[in-house]
C-alpha cells in the first residue's frame, strides 16, 4: 500500500473519529429552528416549546421531564453566542471538553489552518425606534403591524469607486532592488442610488415584554452602497396606564373605599387587563394605606409564560366631608367604644 493511500485512510479515520466525538443532541431539532435562526428566532421557539413540552402539561408522558431538560439544554447553548459558536464547529461534545481554536486536523497536515479569513464586511448602520405600546398588549400579546420605507439600490448611470482598500505594490527598481509602496486601490463597480420603498413589518408583541426590549430586524436598518445593510430595532416603550403600575412582573393598583366599607367590610370586582374579574372581599375593618395582595394576578413572565407576578392593591378611604351633629358623635363613640386618642412620633422610623 503506498504511502498516498495510507495517508487517505489516517485522514478518514480521523474525520470519523472526530464525527463521532462531536455527536450529541441536535438542539436545532429540539427547538425546531434552522441554523441560521437569529436570537429572536431562538427565545421565540424555545417559548412556544416550553409551553407545549412543560412536564405538568404532559403528565402521561414518562419522559416529559427529560425532553423538557433537553430543551432548556438547547436554549441555554444556542442562546449565547460564544456557546453557539462552540457547538457549531465542535458538537455538544466540544462544548464539554472545551473549544479548539482553528481546524482539528491542522496539527496533523504541517500546521496548515483551514480556518477561511475573511475580512469584515462594511456595514449600514443601526436604527432604534421607540414603539410605545399598552400594558394591555404586554400583558396578552398583539401584533403591531408598521410601515417602513426602506432604501432599496437601484442600478443607475455611470460607474463607481468601489471596494476601496489599501494594498502593497512592489515596484522594481534595478537588479536585486525592490521598492514596497502602499497605495490606495479602488474597482470600478455599476452605479446605484437608493430608492425609497415601502415595506409592511410585523411586530410581535409577547406576553411578559418588558419597557426597553429590543425586537430586531434584521438588515432592515441604513443600507450600505459597498456591503451588508445595518438591522433595524424597535424599543418597547410602555404607555402611562390609567389603573395599573408595572414593576417587575407585579402589578400595582389603588382602590378609593368608602368609610363606611372601610369600616363594615365591603365586596368588589377589578377589571383586569384582558377583561376577567379579580374578586374582592374585606370583612374586617380596612385602614388607609392596607394594602391586599392577589398572587398569579400580575404580568406573566417572559422567560416562562407558566409563572406570574401579583396584583398588589392599596386601599384609599374617602372620609366623609359633611360636619356630624352632637348626637351623631355621641352615637358613633358609643359603636366604636374607642377612647380618644393622640400620640406624635417620628413615622418615617424603620425604614
Amino acid at each position: 500500500m503506498s504511502s498516498y493511500t495510507n495517508m487517505v485512510v489516517l485522514f478518514f479515520n480521523l474525520l470519523l473519529m472526530f464525527l463521532v466525538a462531536t455527536a450529541g443532541r441536535d438542539f436545532y431539532k429540539i427547538l425546531g429552528i434552522h441554523k441560521s435562526a437569529t436570537i429572536h428566532e431562538i427565545k421565540k421557539a424555545y417559548r412556544k416549546k416550553a409551553k407545549e413540552m412543560h412536564p405538568d402539561k404532559n403528565p402521561d408522558n414518562p419522559k416529559a421531564a427529560e425532553l423538557f431538560q433537553d430543551l432548556g439544554a438547547a436554549y441555554e447553548v444556542l442562546s449565547d453566542s460564544e456557546k453557539r459558536k462552540i457547538y457549531d464547529r465542535r458538537g455538544e461534545e466540544g462544548l464539554n471538553q472545551g473549544d479548539m481554536s482553528g481546524d482539528p486536523f491542522s496539527s496533523f497536515f504541517g500546521g496548515f489552518n483551514f480556518k477561511e479569513q475573511t475580512p469584515d464586511a462594511a456595514r449600514g448602520g443601526d436604527v432604534v425606534m421607540d414603539l410605545e405600546v399598552s400594558l394591555e398588549e404586554l400583558y396578552s400579546g398583539n401584533f403591531v403591524e408598521i410601515i417602513r420605507y426602506k432604501p432599496v439600490a437601484k442600478p443607475a448611470k455611470g460607474k463607481r469607486k468601489c471596494n476601496c482598500r489599501m494594498e502593497m505594490v512592489t515596484t522594481q527598481l534595478g537588479p536585486g532592488r525592490f521598492q514596497m509602496v502602499q497605495q490606495h486601490v479602488c474597482d470600478e463597480c455599476p452605479n446605484i442610488i437608493f430608492v425609497p420603498e415601502e415595506k409592511i413589518l410585523e411586530v410581535e408583541i409577547e406576553a411578559g415584554m418588558r419597557d426597553g426590549h429590543e425586537y430586531p430586524f434584521v438588515a432592515e436598518g441604513e443600507p450600505h452602497i459597498d456591503g451588508d445593510p445595518g438591522d433595524l430595532k424597535f424599543k418597547i416603550k410602555l404607555a402611562k396606564h390609567p389603573v395599573f403600575e408595572r414593576r417587575g412582573d407585579d402589578l400595582y393598583t389603588n382602590v378609593t373605599i368608602s368609610l363606611t366599607d372601610a369600616l363594615i367590610g365591603f365586596e368588589m370586582d377589578i377589571t383586569h387587563l384582558d377583561g376577567h374579574k379579580v374578586h374582592i372581599k374585606r370583612d374586617k375593618i380596612t385602614r388607609p394605606g392596607a394594602r391586599m395582595r392577589k398572587n398569579n394576578e400580575g404580568m406573566p413572565n417572559y422567560e416562562n409564560n407558566h409563572k406570574q407576578g401579583a396584583l398588589y392593591i392599596t386601599f384609599d378611604v374617602d372620609f366623609p366631608k359633611k360636619a356630624l351633629s352632637n348626637e351623631e358623635r355621641d352615637i358613633i363613640k358609643k359603636i366604636l367604644e374607642q377612647d380618644s386618642k393622640q400620640q406624635v412620633y417620628n413615622g418615617l422610623q424603620g425604614y
